[in-house]
């Protein structure tokens, strides 16, 4: 399974224990590697760091999204499809190192798949100012 793949993956599963409420990620990951039949230890590995990193960054994640919305939002007004793409693509920017221009385009293109008319530009918009206020610039595109 190719990286883009295991990105929608792990997409999927944040959003399913964002709608589930568990705060039993190992046992959330299992359930899902089981029922989508994932059978590479590679993806199980990117979705475990995935799901873990949120998780346990989870509180300055949120603090990132709220910094970079309108001063009139909430994060509970943001879907839980949205904010599932933001999360992700906050965890791969800042904390593990992957270009945020690969983030940026595989989130928008996720959002385009799962989210809303209005979900792209919304994404997109939010992990950009994220870039840009954390001055992020990991230029090296080699994902």
């Amino acid at each position: 399974m190719n990286r883009s793949k295991s990105r929608e993956q792990a997409f999927k599963l944040l959003y399913s224990i964002q709608i589930v409420k568990s705060d039993d990620v190992e046992e959330q990951i299992k359930i899902y590697s089981e029922q989508e039949e994932i059978e590479s230890k590679d993806t199980i590995a990117y979705i475990e760091d995935i799901i873990k990193g949120v998780s346990k960054n989870e509180n300055e994640i949120e603090r990132q999204i709220a910094e970079n919305i309108k001063k009139d939002w909430t994060l509970a007004r943001i879907s839980k499809i949205d904010l599932s793409l933001l999360k992700l693509g906050i965890y791969e920017m800042i904390y593990s190192k992957v270009p945020y221009k690969v983030v940026i385009n595989e989130v928008v293109e996720l959002a385009k798949k799962y989210g809303t008319d209005s979900s792209k530009s919304f994404v997109n918009g939010v992990l950009a100012s994220i870039v840009k206020k954390n001055g992020i610039d990991n230029l090296s595109e080699n994902e």
